[in-house]
């Protein structure tokens, strides 16, 4: 009886140990499965730490409006040019253009019939990323949007921006334009000039490590390059951005649309005189890195008789055009003033082009033709004939199997690089700029 006993209590213990043990080997089991779908959940549900801001959109929608877009508001127009850039007309304009373009910027109302964002609060949040140059997170306090929709709001922005208006702030000088462009060149004693030409740093502050040797030039930091053509008023002709910055201005040229409309005969063909000598294009004023095409006017190097001076003086004035340009493009948007801070270039480059889509419908809004450097005629009465403007013939532009285009092409290819063409230009416009110095000094006396 005491043996069975034994037997009896030995084998309960037996049965507990290993209930024991299978109960430990369960909440491991589980433990490690719990472990697993934690690490699979990143893709998917709510992260831990993760909280939900309320924000009162609607009341700092109301308060925005009030504030610039109610009639009347409380700060005068000065004051929204001043923080918006540009006079509200144009900044309503651009509004409805935008919102026609992209749906993402029409006010709608979310599934639970909440207003979102709406237009005005989400252009002045892009916009006041561009003025300022200020981070995203920022407009959280000032119009309760969170730091990822801001983000989201400029990208479409800066797109929307660009589809929208490129075609017309960044095209190619038409014969109007062209002919208003050359009677100021004219007025300047530079006939045939409609603009000048030079290249910008834009430092990139997040370059990716495996492309900082290679955008990192003469400056020591990785910048990208922005090569422009800029007239008086400061308008914007040509933009070409995305270049590393290891290049210098002679590298970029090469790598530069800016002759191609020319050499395929698509621009409007110009024809003027400088010291009883014709020429039939136009061309740039640049520094001293550019090379002796026909198309540039550079300065001359250590000038010696007063009429070279007088020369070398007036090119360096009237090529600082794109110098003021560049000077205004970054004092009016400072995210451009600054180190970008973005990550990818695609992202950088639309952001620069709108920066110089908004500053030239800034420029044509704002510049008074009239009020521009009052010129008299009567000043210098014997000028040269006023250039002349008429479009090309239209003609197959499939240079491979035409070989009369063919021969057009490189004709004006080699017009647009001949050396010789630079040096006869450049002597007759510092006889021209010395003639009418003098007579204008006679004309004084």
């Amino acid at each position: 009886m005491n043996r069975l006993t034994k037997w009896l209590q030995k084998d309960q213990e037996e049965t507990v140990t290993r209930s024991r043990r299978r109960a430990l080997m369960m909440s491991a089991a589980a433990l490690q499965i719990q472990t697993l779908e934690d690490e699979d959940s990143q893709w998917g549900g709510s992260s831990e730490g993760r909280t939900y801001t309320a924000r009162d959109r609607e009341l700092m929608d109301v308060r925005l409006k009030a504030q610039y877009f109610t009639d009347p508001c409380r700060y005068e127009p000065n004051i929204f040019r001043r923080r918006y850039r540009m006079q509200p007309w144009v900044f309503d304009r651009m509004m409805r253009d935008v919102a026609n373009y992209d749906p993402y910027f029409v006010q709608t109302r979310d599934a639970c019939g909440r207003l979102s964002l709406s237009t005005e609060q989400k252009l002045t949040c892009a916009m006041r990323m561009l003025a300022y140059g200020i981070t995203a997170d920022f407009y959280d306090d000032y119009l309760d949007i969170a730091k990822s929709t801001a983000i989201e709001i400029f990208e479409h922005f800066t797109k929307a921006i660009w589809n929208v208006y490129h075609e017309t702030y960044l095209r190619q000088p038409t014969p109007a334009d062209l002919r208003r462009l050359l009677d100021k060149a004219e007025e300047r004693g530079f006939p045939g000039m409609i603009g000048s030409l030079d290249c910008m740093h834009w430092q990139w502050k997040n370059c990716p490590t495996g492309w900082a040797g290679q955008y990192t030039g003469h400056k020591g930091k990785p910048t990208i390059i922005l090569e422009a053509v800029a007239s008086y008023d400061t308008w914007i002709w040509h933009a070409f951005f995305g270049l590393p910055g290891s290049l210098n201005d002679l590298n970029v040229l090469g790598c530069s649309p800016l002759f191609n409309a020319q050499c395929v005969g698509e621009t409007p063909e110009v024809s003027y005189q400088v010291r009883n000598r014709h020429y039939r294009q136009c061309y740039y004023l640049v520094d001293g890195i550019y090379p002796k095409w026909g198309s540039f006017v550079q300065a001359i190097r250590n000038p010696r008789s007063p009429q070279t001076q007088h020369f070398t003086r007036m090119q360096e004035a009237y090529r600082k055009d794109v110098e003021r340009a560049f000077g205004i493009l970054q004092a009016r948007w400072a995210i451009i003033r600054g180190p970008a801070r973005g990550w990818s270039k695609e992202n950088l480059q639309y952001i620069m082009m709108t920066c110089i889509i908004l500053h030239n419908m800034i420029v044509q809004d704002e510049h008074d033709e009239d009020a521009a450097e009052p010129f008299n005629p009567d000043d210098i009465p014997t000028r040269p004939r006023k250039a002349e403007i008429y479009k090309r013939t239209e003609m197959d532009t499939d240079v491979h199997r035409n070989p009369q285009q063919l021969n057009q092409y490189l004709r004006r290819y080699r017009e647009v690089r001949c050396p010789l063409m630079n040096k006869n230009l450049q002597d007759d416009l510092v006889d021209h700029l010395w003639t009418m110095k003098l007579q204008a000094d006679q004309n004084h006396q």
